[in-house]
Parts: structure tokens; C-alpha cells; sequence
């Protein structure tokens, strides 16, 4: 398989450029989870990144590359999105006509 060195940005693994496996596309895959073992024995920490480009585009338009940003909320995003699904719920909010909705 291909790899790609790839810089990661923020969080524990700032600075550093490690390997990546690229995917079938030529691309590295959009979430990187690395598990940290826990010192006691218990259930490993995982840091999330996220794949954003490294720069902008040049003059030409060539794509620059990518890097991963440290995701401190460590969200999965694994759910499909269509564009016919309703839109992502934030957490603790209300669905849109809820008991918050002012009546006319």
C-alpha cells in the first residue's frame, strides 16, 4: 500500500509528520484515531484529527496536500450524510417547533 507523510496540527502530535496509508482514491482517510493506552491499565484515551488542505490553492490550482487539525471534541462523524436527511441535531437542543417555539 502507498503512504503519505503527512503534518499533524494541535493537540499532543503538534509538529509532527508521520506516515499515513493513502485510500483508494490517493487520499488519506478524513479522520485519523490514535489510541493512547492509559497509564492505570484502563481503557485507552483516543485523539481524533481531521484531514483539512494544507494550504491554499497555488497559482496554477494545484492542490497542496493535506494535514490533520486536532479535534479536541473527538465527534465520529461516521453517520452517512444524504441530502435528503434531516439536519444535524447539536446536543441539548430542541427540534425546531419544540417547547421553545413561540406561538404566534
Amino acid at each position: 500500500m502507498k503512504s503519505q507523510d503527512t503534518p499533524f496540527v494541535g493537540g499532543p502530535l503538534d509538529g509532527r509528520v508521520l506516515p499515513v496509508l493513502l485510500g483508494p482514491t490517493g487520499h488519506p482517510p478524513k479522520t485519523y484515531r490514535v489510541p493512547v493506552p492509559d497509564a492505570v491499565g484502563g481503557p485507552p484515551t483516543v485523539l481524533v484529527y481531521r484531514r483539512v488542505p494544507a494550504g491554499p490553492p497555488g497559482r496554477l490550482g494545484l492542490h497542496p496536500g493535506w494535514k490533520y487539525a486536532y479535534d479536541p471534541e473527538g465527534d465520529t462523524g461516521r453517520r452517512l450524510r444524504w441530502p435528503w436527511s434531516a439536519p444535524r441535531r447539536k446536543p441539548g437542543g430542541t427540534p425546531p417547533g419544540g417547547p421553545d417555539a413561540t406561538a404566534g
